[in-house]
């Protein structure tokens, strides 16, 4: 993977609170008087390129996930897809997600066409190599691939959604994987409603839910009263839920509304709800993302697992 471990665009990290954790590695074990769901699945970019099997699941566990996003990328040999199939199986490691980023609602047709042919391609690669899901963002109806424009509501471009969701799935039919769109602030879908209604129009069997909160988190009402916007995430999509992205979120005093992405445990996201809520799904990965460097990232899996151990969830090693 490359060393920038963003895929859309790189948030400042904090220093509010968080430093001086140590690591507590994963354990099935919960915290003392609680009763723990299922084992929560952590994941986050593991650094370098990897030919290797072996050495990748070597790298995944000295970073104590026992979820990771895609090894490879589209257009990889059949027998190295299938070696990292076997080889995470064998290592209990699951595949979250393989990532599309891409605008298939690009105003250029050719580049929409291009994206649209490049989410087939990694549909395609995450059911070859057991990945929970295929993830993409709907597009924008602009340069910005993805940018705030007023049609990115309009009904045209729900349909135009809903037409190449479609395309997409049945182009692959994939087996076991799904196909799913994360939410943004400032697209379809950003509201669990949005994405219920997604998914009813589609009517496609293997299209799911991307899970990321705090995209969703666009007010000073949801920011604040996030514990009741998990749990009516978790409680309208958890059936549709294949992967979820762990993030923090905080409100600036600065006008108008100013909403900053934060490392997990540096933001006001009700944390020891989130990995409850998550623990009541099964073998779901909780992917860390949008962090500069792998120090960021485990002082971000030792909150989590921190809050975990408090709220007693239970992590798969």
């Amino acid at each position: 993977m490359k060393k920038n471990y963003s895929r859309r665009r790189f948030f400042k990290t904090g220093t509010i609170i968080g430093a001086g954790l140590t690591l507590i590695p994963p354990v099935l074990k919960g915290g003392i008087g609680s009763k723990a769901g299922n084992p929560v699945r952590l994941g986050g970019p593991v650094p370098g390129q990897f030919t290797d099997p072996a050495e990748w699941v070597k790298v995944v566990k000295s970073l104590g996930y026992s979820a990771a996003y895609c090894p490879v990328q589209p257009g990889a040999s059949g027998e190295l897809i299938r070696s990292f199939r076997t080889e995470a199986k064998r290592s209990n490691i699951l595949i979250a997600e393989v990532g599309a980023w891409s605008n298939t609602l690009d105003p250029n047709e050719s580049a929409r066409k291009e994206a649209v042919e490049k989410n087939i391609a990694a549909l395609q690669l995450a059911d070859e190599i057991g990945a929970s899901c295929c993830v993409n963002i709907s597009g924008a109806r602009g340069e910005i691939w993805d940018g705030p424009y007023a049609g990115n509501y309009s009904k045209e471009t729900f349909d135009m959604i809903v037409e190449t969701v479609r395309h997409i799935i049945d182009q692959v039919k994939p087996v076991s994987s799904f196909y799913s769109l994360e939410p943004m602030p400032y697209m379809l879908p950003d509201s669990p409603d949005s994405c219920l209604d997604l998914i009813k129009a589609v009517g496609r069997k293997q299209f799911a839910v991307h899970l990321d909160p705090v995209n969703m988190i666009s007010s000073p009402q949801k920011y604040f009263n996030n514990a009741a916007f998990l749990k009516e995430c978790f409680t309208k999509l958890g059936p549709y839920i294949k992967s979820i992205h762990a993030k923090d979120i905080i409100l600036l005093p600065e006008l108008t509304v100013h909403l900053e992405e934060r490392r997990p445990g540096l933001g006001y996201l009700d944390y020891a709800l989130f990995l409850q809520e998550a623990s009541k799904l099964k073998d779901m990965p909780f992917m860390l993302e949008h962090l500069e460097t792998q120090k960021d990232y485990k002082l971000a899996a030792d909150y989590v697992r921190e809050m975990g151990k408090k709220a007693g969830i239970l992590f798969a090693e």
